[in-house]
C-alpha cells in the first residue's frame, strides 16, 4: 500500500509538471502570435505611408517629429528592405515579398560602393535575405558587393578599413586606417560570397579581419574598443578609441553587441572554436557588469557617468538578443536562449515597444545613435527594428524545432 501511494505521488507530480509545461508553452505561443500580429500591423502602417507617397522611401528614424528618409548610400539603407523580407518570412504573405523586392532593388547600385565598409550591412541585410528566401537572381549582387568590400582590405594590417579619413568628423581624428568593431558585421557578406562563387579569397579576408579584431580590439576583461587605428605602412596599432561611447576606455553598449554577434557568425562560418569562446566571454562581460540592467536593455554605455539616469539603447538589446538566439545553438543553449528571451520580453513590453500607429510607425522606442555627436538620441532606429524582427524569427524557429 505504501509502495502504491508513492507511485501515485510520483505520477501526480509528473502530471502536474507536464500540465505546467503545456500551460507555459501555450502562453509563450500566444505571446509570440500577439507579437507577430503587432509587428505586421505596425509595419503595414509604415509601408502604406510610403506607397501613398508614390515614391520609394527608405525610413531610418524620427527627427523633429517626422520620419527621416535616407538615400541609398546611407549606411542603414539595407535595414528597412531587410525588415520587409523578415515580415515575408514571418507571415508567408506575398504582399511582403513584393514590397521587399521593391525596396531592395531600389538600392541595387550599392553593390559598387567602395568608399566605406557598410556595404556589408546594406547588401547582406537586403539582397542577402532576399536570396535566402528564393530570389536567386540576387546572387550576382552579393558577389559584386563582396568584391567592392574587398577593395578596402589593407594587407599590411590584415583588416578591412572601415572609414575613409578625407572627410567628415573622421578626418579630424588623425587616423590613418580606422577599423570599428561594427565591421565584424560585414564579414557575413564575404563568407556568403565564397559560398556563392567558390572563390575562397573572400573567406580568407574575413578570417584575417576577424583574427586581427580579436587580437587588437578587446581588453583583458573582454570589453571592446570602438575604433582601432592601424598604420598603413606596417600594420601596427596606432591608437585605440571609443568614438561613439562615453570615453576611450569605456564600453559602448552597441559595440559590445556588434562584437558578440560578429564572432558568433564567424564561428558559424568557420567552426573555429576561438570565435565561439570570444563571443561567449564578451557576453560574460556584459551580463556580469554591475551596470547591466535587470531587464537586459543596456544603457548606451556601460560606464556612462549618470547611470541609472542615462538613455537606454534598444538597438543594442535587439542586436544582442538576436546574437544570443544563434549562440544558443552551439553551447549552453538554455542559458543563452533564456537571456535572449528575457531581452525580447522587455523589448516587447510597453517600456520599449511603441503603441500601434505611433513612433513614426517604427517598432521600438528608445534607441541611441551617437551621444558624443548629438545624433539620434532616444529615438527609433531602423536597425533596432531589423534585429528585433530577426530575433523574433530566431525565437520562433527554436520553438518550432524544440517545442519550447
Amino acid at each position: 500500500m505504501k509502495r502504491n501511494f508513492s507511485l501515485f505521488g510520483i505520477l501526480s507530480l509528473l502530471i502536474l509538471f507536464m500540465t505546467g509545461f503545456v500551460v507555459k508553452k501555450n502562453v509563450e505561443k500566444a505571446r509570440m502570435e500577439q507579437c507577430i500580429r503587432y509587428v505586421v500591423e505596425q509595419e503595414m502602417l509604415q509601408s502604406d505611408s510610403i506607397l501613398k507617397s508614390g515614391k520609394i522611401l527608405n525610413p531610418r528614424t524620427v527627427e523633429s517629429g517626422k520620419v527621416k528618409y535616407i538615400p541609398k548610400d546611407d549606411w542603414t539603407s539595407g535595414f528597412y528592405p531587410g525588415s520587409l523580407w523578415y515580415l515575408y518570412e514571418l507571415t508567408g504573405d506575398e504582399k511582403w515579398r513584393i514590397l521587399a523586392k521593391r525596396q531592395t532593388e531600389a538600392i541595387d547600385s550599392v553593390k559598387y560602393l567602395t568608399w566605406h565598409h557598410d556595404v556589408g550591412f546594406m547588401i547582406q541585410c537586403s539582397f542577402g535575405n532576399g536570396l535566402r528566401l528564393g530570389e536567386q537572381e540576387y546572387k550576382e549582387v552579393i558577389i559584386q558587393a563582396a568584391k567592392s568590400l574587398s577593395t578596402r582590405f589593407r594587407p599590411a594590417a590584415g583588416i578591412l578599413q572601415s572609414w575613409n579619413t578625407d572627410k567628415g568628423w573622421q578626418s579630424q581624428r588623425g587616423w590613418e586606417c580606422p577599423v570599428i568593431i561594427d565591421n565584424m558585421m560585414n564579414l557575413e557578406l564575404l563568407f556568403n560570397a565564397t559560398r556563392l562563387s567558390g572563390d575562397s579569397t573572400f573567406y580568407r579576408l574575413a578570417v584575417s579581419h576577424a583574427d586581427r579584431t580579436l587580437k587588437n580590439h578587446y581588453r583583458p576583461d573582454y570589453s571592446c574598443y570602438h575604433v582601432v587605428d592601424y598604420s598603413l605602412k606596417d600594420g601596427s596599432v596606432r591608437s585605440r578609441q571609443t568614438a561613439q561611447g562615453y570615453a576611450n576606455e569605456s564600453a559602448w553598449a552597441r559595440g559590445q553587441a556588434w562584437g558578440i554577434y560578429g564572432f558568433t557568425v564567424c564561428y558559424r562560418e568557420t567552426h573555429d572554436v576561438k570565435y565561439l569562446h570570444q563571443a561567449q566571454k564578451a557576453f560574460d562581460f556584459v551580463v556580469h557588469h554591475k551596470n547591466f540592467p535587470k531587464d537586459g536593455v543596456p544603457f548606451w554605455d556601460f560606464d556612462a557617468p549618470k547611470i541609472p539616469n542615462e538613455p537606454r539603447d534598444a538597438s543594442a538589446a535587439a542586436i544582442l538578443s538576436s546574437a544570443l538566439y544563434e549562440l544558443s545553438g552551439y553551447e549552453n543553449g538554455t542559458y543563452y536562449k533564456d537571456w535572449a528571451g528575457k531581452i525580447m520580453e522587455s523589448l516587447s513590453g510597453p517600456a520599449y515597444r511603441a503603441k500601434l500607429g505611433e513612433n513614426g510607425h517604427f517598432l521600438l522606442m528608445h534607441s541611441v545613435g551617437s551621444i558624443p555627436h548629438g545624433a539620434e538620441i532616444d529615438v527609433p532606429l531602423n536597425y533596432a527594428d531589423y534585429y528585433y524582427l530577426e530575433a523574433l524569427i530566431r525565437s520562433r524557429r527554436i520553438a518550432d524545432r524544440t517545442g519550447r
